[in-house]
């Protein structure tokens, strides 16, 4: 799938696929009313990254592994900087 083994690589992806999941969620949340525990929805969306860093470390891609880890934590600090705030 992907040649390069990089961290930088590992933080965008660690980034933007959750951050395509949360606007997935909340497009749901609009539109069907049955979701009523947000917080586990949102926490959904970071558990996408569990999946690469499988996928990641399994195939040889430590260093990008490794980003997608890095991106989990800032993930999870906008997700608890949020939650104290509203």
């Amino acid at each position: 799938m992907l040649k390069r083994d990089n961290v930088w690589l590992g933080l965008i992806l660690g980034l933007v696929l959750p951050g395509i999941a949360f606007f997935f969620v909340e497009i749901l949340k609009k539109n069907i009313r049955l979701f009523q525990k947000d917080d586990l929805l949102y926490i959904g969306c970071a558990a996408v990254n569990l999946f690469l860093v499988r996928y990641f470390f399994r195939n040889d891609k430590e260093n990008t592994g490794k980003g997608v880890v890095a991106s989990t934590f800032v993930c999870a600090f906008i997700f608890f900087y949020y939650k104290m705030h509203h």
